[in-house]
């Protein structure tokens, strides 16, 4: 016997079990990174370093580690804690929410990426339907793209009039300060890329029939309105940035970094530590001796080609 009284063949099952589970964030890396390979002859693309790929997974599972903490702790302190993902299209918001929950409890940690409103909701509050996924006690929430639809895509696509939009400004920093108020933690993430890299992004979509489906007609239109955008986005940010709530932008042309910095900044926002836990022990397996397992007919599994 071995370590924790594992035998060998036991351990060599842990030390896969453990090498399985890195091999998910290496999957995601892997497809990332395929395209770029087939863009390396693109002369307008802008040449910048790039984080070492063994420090960013070294950091990466560190930070991931630590990040279950934070989640123990929120479950155990019965915090509410909501974050925002704001961007522009591509900036790399949907990654950096994958590496957050990856390895966390879907139960504890949530994503809430809304549709466009229906017209029943377009006739509401224009806060009601993002009231209801508001986190509750133990639980943390976030939110890929938010109530600030209405200061970015909405304003500039014209799904709104200015008075709307100016009612907004005047609720938003109300309204997070009562979310505030009731014990929620509110933290805003702004993901900043610049116009060349927006294009190059947007071009590995063109040309990836993997990732297609990515780019909407609505993310196609906003290349042509990347200085409306920039107009909304500073509007934004300066009328909504209040103490209680402030907003956090992230430099993310380099995605990796952007992920480990926004990480990081995060779990420093919280006074987190150890939880006490019950140990698990699991119990003897009941056996029945009138018991008899039953063959399952072959032509009900799925056929093993690898």
């Amino acid at each position: 016997m071995t370590i924790s009284g594992l035998s060998s063949f036991e351990m060599d099952r842990v030390k896969q079990e453990i090498a399985d589970s890195f091999d998910e964030e290496l999957e995601m890396e892997i497809d990332e990174s395929r395209l770029e390979s087939m863009f390396q002859d693109m002369s307008d693309h802008p040449e910048q370093e790039q984080i070492d790929r063994r420090v960013y997974f070294r950091e990466l599972f560190r930070l991931q580690h630590e990040l279950v903490r934070l989640q123990d702790w929120v479950q155990h302190s019965r915090q509410k804690v909501l974050v925002i993902f704001e961007g522009r299209d591509s900036a790399g918001k949907g990654g950096a929410i994958k590496r957050i929950t990856q390895r966390l409890n879907p139960r504890v940690c949530r994503v809430v990426a809304l549709p466009a409103p229906t017209e029943r909701e377009r006739t509401q509050w224009y806060f009601q339907r993002y009231a209801a996924h508001l986190p509750a006690a133990g639980e943390i929430v976030l939110f890929d793209r938010s109530w600030y639809n209405r200061a970015g895509v909405e304003r500039v696509m014209g799904f709104c009039t200015e008075n709307e939009v100016e009612e907004f400004f005047r609720s938003v920093p109300e309204f997070e300060r009562m979310l505030v108020r009731s014990g929620i933690t509110v933290l805003k993430y702004w993901f900043s890329i610049t116009d060349d890299e927006q294009q190059f992004r947007f071009q590995m979509r063109i040309h990836d029939p993997l990732k297609q489906w990515k780019l909407s007609p609505m993310d196609v239109e906003s290349r042509r309105r990347w200085e409306d955008y920039t107009r909304a986005k500073e509007a934004m940010l300066e009328r909504t940035h209040i103490p209680e709530a402030p907003w956090w932008v992230v430099e993310a042309v380099d995605k990796k970094r952007a992920r480990l910095n926004c990480i990081s900044h995060l779990l420093e926002q919280f006074p987190y530590a150890d939880v006490p836990k019950d140990p698990v022990v699991l119990p003897d397996r009941v056996r029945y001796e009138d018991y008899t397992r039953h063959p399952v007919p072959r032509e009900m599994y799925v056929p093993e080609k690898f």
